[in-house]
């Protein structure tokens, strides 16, 4: 029997059962967030569940990557521990689809039978300690040498660093004249052939995600001519590509995640006796209950959404203002979710070894990496700004119920949305308006879901959650604020003087 044999109900049913006896029978998973990495055993009880062959083909014995059931898997890892997810995330995204779409056929089995054999990782090396989000810019460099290409520089912030058994590292040619290309070329590497070690000088303290570790990477590699990665067209929009296809499936991650915030907030509200009743009868506890509800039906959207569009047989290297929506709001998301969990937990959800506790510093950097979320907003908003001029519209509304990807969902923002926008808005105005497109694009997901059967409490619930929270953006968009930190501060302003 070959993978693709098990249906996934069965399969995922299967590997859920797996984490459960792994993480709270055969070890204990609180505890076990308090170490540093995996122990050896439990890694190998998972990875011999094949949970990686979702996004290998199937003609190298993989189950297709097919994008539900990407999705499927790292929600079913993130519900147990957001870590294992993000693991699992870095190898299927930013590995495993790039090989499939984008590396030589010669080089395709070795890779997929070591993934489904042998356990093994792959990841992504793009970000250096001069340049996070300017990656153009970065200064890692390829040539050509006899025996393929020469990459030398160094990274750093890499997921799974000493621990994948491949990578796929970003560079820049380098001329004659020593000059680095415009483009950006990508190679793998396999750290166990002569000549593509890779130094890791420094593991990071990273204060969550304990189970992934972060490091610096120092780069003097000769990789084979095969080990190049092949774009449709350029190196940059095979990069777009690659980055728009990975925030795609960050609903995957947080998914799981969400739900288990929801179903432990829930149970605590449901068991914690405060005078004559328990937490449910608080209306306020009620307002914070249904926040992560809304969190968790615009999830279920992202994912449905995400599994019709984001395959590797689709380029989505022009589909950023998606990406970008999907990726900032759901690890927005993440990160009040977990927030809220330990509000309502009272103290005892303050400790790394509760759930929420260390869901607050494992989420936090998602917020963060694969391009922080003030940045994606402000993009977001600048990719609109821009068509409303090219189409001489002004009126915020107007604009948005004739656009493909709101012309549904804005009808619930009429009153809200219908003002002229200014043509100079500063940047802290372009991010609260990015985050008021990100939340109007999201209801649209969830109105498609509702189309296909989705429970409508759920829905009617989430939309009047997402206009509350539109109306405050909003109002902060229309407040004037030009405040500039003021340098030489201490001067004048200590209080001991006054008092």
């Amino acid at each position: 029997m070959t993978l693709t044999d098990i249906k996934f109900s069965d399969y995922i049913r299967d590997f859920e059962q797996t984490l459960k006896h792994l993480f709270h029978v055969q070890a204990d998973i609180d505890q076990l967030s308090l170490e540093r990495g995996l122990p050896p055993e439990i890694l190998k009880g998972i990875m011999d569940q094949k949970p990686l062959s979702v996004a290998i083909p199937t003609e190298y014995g993989g189950r297709g990557s097919i994008v539900k059931e990407c999705l499927g898997l790292l929600a079913a890892a993130s519900y147990e521990s957001l870590p294992l997810s993000l693991t699992f995330g870095i190898n299927i995204a930013l590995f495993l689809e790039p090989v499939s779409k984008y590396a030589d056929e010669s080089v395709k089995k070795g890779i997929f039978d070591n993934f489904l054999e042998k356990g093994q990782m792959g990841g992504l090396m793009i970000t250096e300690p001069d340049y996070g989000s300017d990656a153009l810019n970065m200064k890692t460099a390829s040539k050509v040498v006899p025996e393929g290409y020469q990459i030398k520089g160094t990274k750093h912030w890499q997921g799974l660093t000493g621990m994948a058994d491949y990578w796929i590292i970003a560079a820049r040619n380098e001329n004659e004249n020593g000059d680095l290309g415009r483009d950006i070329d990508f190679f793998l590497c396999d750290i166990t052939k002569p000549k593509q070690q890779i130094v890791v000088e420094e593991l990071y303290d990273n204060p969550g995600l304990y189970m992934i570790p972060y490091g610096l990477n120092q780069l003097d590699l000769v990789v084979p001519q095969n080990f190049r990665l092949k774009p449709e067209t350029t190196g940059i929009k095979m990069m777009l590509d690659i980055l728009h296809r990975s925030r795609m499936q960050f609903p995957g991650m947080g998914m799981g995640f969400i739900k288990r915030m929801l179903d432990e907030a829930m149970e605590h509200c449901r068991t914690r006796i405060v005078g004559a009743g328990n937490l449910m009868a608080i209306d306020n506890v009620q307002f914070q209950l249904s926040r992560i509800q809304s969190a968790y039906t615009i999830c279920s959207a992202m994912c449905a959404h995400s599994s019709e569009i984001s395959g590797i047989e689709h380029n989505l290297a022009m589909e950023g203002l998606e990406a970008n929506t999907m990726k900032a709001v759901v690890t927005d998301l993440m990160q009040e979710s977990a927030q809220l969990l330990v509000q309502l937990s009272g103290a005892k959800g303050y400790r790394t070894s509760h759930i929420g506790g260390r869901g607050i510093m494992d989420s936090r950097p998602f917020q963060i990496f694969e391009g922080s979320n003030e940045m994606l907003y402000n993009q977001t908003a600048d990719m609109v700004t821009r068509l409303m001029k090219k189409q001489k519209q002004s009126n915020l509304f107007d604009f948005l119920a004739e656009f493909k990807i709101t012309f549904q969902p804005v009808a619930y923002f009429k009153e809200e949305l219908s003002f002229q926008l200014s043509e100079n808005l500063s940047q802290r105005k372009m991010v609260d308006l990015g985050k008021i497109l990100a939340r109007v694009i999201c209801v649209g997901y969830v109105l498609k879901l509702q189309e296909k059967g989705y429970r409508k409490d759920l829905v009617e619930n989430c939309i009047t959650m997402v206009k509350q929270e539109v109306s405050a953006l909003i109002a902060s968009l229309k407040f004037e604020n030009k405040v500039s930190a003021i340098e030489d501060y201490s001067t004048g302003s200590s209080w001991l003087d006054f008092a």
